[in-house]
Formats: C-alpha cells, sequence, structure tokens
C-alpha cells in the first residue's frame, strides 16, 4: 500500500493528520516539503491526484503570496506550480497520497476518509 503525507512538524493540522494515520497502525512516508521542495512535475501529478486546479494548492495567508503577485487571476497553473515549487511555505498542508488519489487534509480527518474511499 502507498501513503505519504506532504508534512510540515510545524503545522498542528499536519501533525494531528500524520497522528490519526499512525494510530490506524500506518506507516505513511512522510515528506517534508520544506526541506526537499517538490518540483513543478512532481506537483502536476499531485494536482492530477486530488483533481483540483493549482490555484487550490496555496496557502493565501503566506507573506510570499501578497510578495509574488500571486492574487493576479491571470496566472496560468505552471505559473502558480513554479512559485509553489520556488517557495514551497505555499503550498497547502498536509497532502495525503493514497493509491493514486490525494487529499488536502484539513480537516485532518479527510485523510482517513481517503483510506476508506481506497
Amino acid at each position: 500500500m502507498s501513503l505519504s503525507i506532504f508534512h510540515n512538524p510545524r503545522c498542528s493540522k499536519s501533525r494531528e493528520a500524520l497522528a490519526l494515520l499512525q494510530a490506524q497502525g500506518l506507516t505513511p512516508t512522510v515528506i517534508e516539503y520544506l526541506k526537499t521542495a517538490p518540483s513543478v512535475e512532481a506537483l502536476t501529478q499531485l494536482l492530477g491526484q486530488l483533481g483540483l486546479p493549482a490555484r487550490a494548492l496555496l496557502r493565501t495567508g503566506e507573506d510570499a503570496y501578497q510578495s509574488l503577485g500571486l492574487a493576479d487571476e491571470s496566472l496560468t497553473d505552471a505559473q502558480l506550480l513554479q512559485a509553489i515549487a520556488s517557495a514551497p511555505i505555499l503550498m497547502q498542508r498536509p497532502i495525503v497520497v493514497h493509491q493514486g488519489r490525494a487529499v488536502i487534509a484539513r480537516p485532518p480527518e479527510l485523510a482517513l476518509a481517503l483510506l476508506d474511499r481506497a
């Protein structure tokens, strides 16, 4: 079973999602995306698994969102993904990936719902 989580250990929701998975006896691959930023290609694949537009991956409250002008609706998905790859703090968290599907686990219980649909 392939199970992974894009995780920020400083984020309470990310810690909660990881703990929920571990409480189910699961050991996901933990991807600390702030240490190892995902490539544009990896983010594109992740978008396909999420079934969401690139804008849904953005954390709009981050300083980088404002400083990079990412509120501009004319920006393409490719431009938004490049911004996330360059400044991974912009990426929503946690994201849980399981068997080719993914979910932004906010609230963390959505991680368990993803497992139920497998």
